[in-house]
């Protein structure tokens, strides 16, 4: 298992965010749980995922599962099995070469952009996981005509990722 999470699912995780049922929270946490056990995340070499993290959270000061997540990351950083690194070169502040698609990287907001290209530049394309923002809802069916519908997974009250193709809510309520 691989992927590029979201600031947000770190955030739900840890109960930081008001839009988000328990059902959401509990399916963020499990989700970032099987992560560390079996899986690796994917972030980029300049750390613009990983220092969103920790301006985020506390992950040395505090226990939530969002910052035990963090400090995982931090953790692992270096070990290739569990964090893997990809490149992405700035073509512009916050403009990624290699975004799979042009005119929708101006209508992504700025900080969920290093997510998308992140994804498109890892060779397999690992998904998105994401929990509350309703935004994405708009971008991925865009991001799939760019062979990137695997890309986007939003964490249900399920437990379960599921693709934006059957996600019934984006704010994760039960």
């Amino acid at each position: 298992m691989r992927a590029v999470v979201d600031t947000n699912v770190v955030l739900v995780a840890n109960a930081a965010h008001a839009g988000a049922s328990p059902g959401c929270v509990l399916a963020c946490i499990e989700r970032l749980q099987a992560l560390m056990q079996r899986g690796c995340v994917v972030i980029d070499d300049g750390f613009r995922i990983l220092d969103e993290y920790q301006r985020k959270t506390a992950p040395m000061r505090n226990k939530g599962p969002g910052d035990v997540f963090v400090r995982w990351v931090l953790q692992n950083r270096s070990n290739v099995q569990r964090v893997e690194a990809v490149t992405l070169v700035e073509a512009a502040s916050d403009r990624f070469e290699g975004f799979p698609d042009a005119q929708l990287q101006a209508e992504v907001d700025v900080p969920d952009r290093k997510f998308i290209a992140v994804a498109a530049a890892h060779a397999d394309c690992p998904p998105i996981w994401q929990a509350t923002d309703c935004k994405w809802l708009d971008w991925w069916q865009r991001l799939a005509a760019q062979a990137l519908s695997s890309c986007v997974r939003m964490m249900s009250a399920a437990s379960t990722a599921v693709s934006f193709r059957s996600a019934r809510c984006c704010r994760c309520h039960d």
